[in-house]
């Protein structure tokens, strides 16, 4: 079989990156000295890293995270009052294996967006799924879904992913439907899967925001006993950034 027929048959087989490899050592006149068992072993590895490249960059454009985060980018400066040790303790993933939640609080602009995302992406990296929303987007298109049938599909869809980023939770008071909608996410969700809430609401006000006693506690109960909490301290980094 020529050179050219096996890298046909390799496109054929969609083995992109076998077939990359296999060019490059055509090209590399010192690959003769390999063993063919060092040489197959070098085209599955890249094969292999090739796939798991292509899963990562899926997972990731189906997350459709706000920020492009990533935990080797955070800024642990003191003033933020962000431990380094108990955020990169959570880089393991361990905690969306346990389906535990994981709770941002602070004041606009200190950066609680960008370290839900900076999670998020993680868990991508580790083989799970994400997806990101603006709490107030979400209810918007929930509230429109009603009206075209897509109701369920999205709550199906939210209850399928691995880690949920809901951000800016408490930014206005929830309505009945509002907090109904919120009720059903974190019940589907409640010890299968993982859920990050970035808030500037301290979470002893979150009662204030849903309304409703009953289901306030249910959805604290849900969501609060079974989560790790980083309280984010100091000034908007957006108007230190702006004044620089």
């Amino acid at each position: 079989m020529s050179q050219n027929q096996t890298i046909e048959k390799l496109q054929r087989l969609k083995f992109s990156g076998m077939e990359k490899a296999f060019e490059e050592q055509l090209q590399m006149p010192q690959v003769k000295e390999l063993s063919f068992e060092e040489r197959f072993s070098f085209l599955v590895d890249r094969e292999l890293t090739e796939r798991e490249n292509r899963k990562l960059t899926n997972r990731l454009r189906k997350a459709q995270l706000k920020e492009n985060a990533c935990i080797e980018d955070i800024d642990f400066k003191s003033s933020r009052g962000i431990e380094k040790s108990q955020v990169l303790s959570y880089c393991d993933c361990e905690w969306v294996r346990r389906n535990q939640n994981i709770i941002l609080s602070g004041s606009c602009g200190v950066g609680k967006t960008y370290l839900a995302c900076a999670l998020a992406q993680k868990a991508c990296r580790e083989g799970f799924s994400a997806s990101y929303y603006r709490i107030s987007r979400l209810f918007e298109e929930l509230a429109i879904s009603k009206g075209d049938g897509r109701y369920i599909k999205i709550l199906e869809k939210i209850a399928k992913s691995d880690v949920l980023v809901l951000d800016d939770f408490g930014i206005s008071v929830l309505d009945k439907n509002e907090r109904e909608a919120l009720l059903e996410i974190v019940e589907d969700r409640y010890k299968i899967r993982s859920t990050i809430i970035a808030t500037q609401l301290p979470i002893e006000k979150w009662h204030e925001i849903i309304q409703d006693s009953t289901i306030a506690d249910a959805i604290l109960d849900r969501l609060v006993h079974n989560s790790h909490k980083i309280k984010i301290k100091g000034n908007s980094m957006r108007k230190e950034q702006n004044d620089e």
